[in-house]
């Protein structure tokens, strides 16, 4: 009797314990090994030549213009970045919000910077297989500022991600399923603010 009772708490232990492993490897496609710092990690430095920090976006890259993505351009990636995610999105926006404008995920630590009129799509084999994701709109790619006419001016939240691992996620994904990915593998973040209003 007793040894049963010991073979079923060992049997009820390893069940444990692989439930704990799968859950730490959830949303990865290969986990690296990664010690946290001791000091806080700074934020990412995001920036465009387009546009600076809280500045109004041009013309060219909204919907009233030829509707084409901005440069982009980072730097200070903490230690241990395995891969980056961008998010676009505009919280002033009427619903759904916040409306995303642009997703892109599987973007690789080496690369610093995203060329302005990344074409639409879901695969980037230029990017080193990364992906946009389902935008507001319903399409993948980048869709510029186009707000209601005299709703006041949008902030437009360009949002860059450094990730300790390798997402396992589908191409073409929306903004939750981007999200529930990088839960608990975010490193480090980047934010660049521009404006429109029409």
């Amino acid at each position: 009797m007793i040894s049963h009772v010991i073979s079923m708490w060992f049997a009820a232990g390893l069940a444990l314990v692989a439930m704990v492993l799968f859950a730490s490897l959830a949303g990865c496609e290969q986990r690296r090994a990664y010690q946290p710092p001791e000091r806080p990690l700074g934020e990412i430095e995001l920036l465009s030549d387009a546009f600076a920090n809280g500045e109004a976006i041009p013309v060219r890259y909204t919907g009233d213009g030829e509707d084409i993505s901005p440069p982009l351009v980072w730097s200070s990636l903490p230690e241990g970045t395995s891969e980056l995610a961008l998010i676009v999105d505009d919280p002033d926006a009427p619903l759904p919000r916040p409306w995303v404008h642009w997703l892109i995920y599987g973007i690789p630590a080496t690369s610093d910077r995203l060329a302005e009129a990344i074409a639409p799509g879901q695969k980037m084999p230029f990017l080193g297989g990364a992906f946009q994701g389902r935008n507001s709109s319903g399409g993948f790619g980048y869709r510029g500022p186009s707000p209601p006419r005299g709703h006041g001016t949008h902030h437009y939240h360009f949002k860059l991600y450094a990730l300790d691992c390798k997402l396992r996620i589908d191409p073409g994904a929306d903004k939750p399923a981007l999200l529930a990915a990088m839960k608990g593998h975010i490193l480090s973040q980047g934010e660049l603010v521009g404006t429109y209003e029409r």
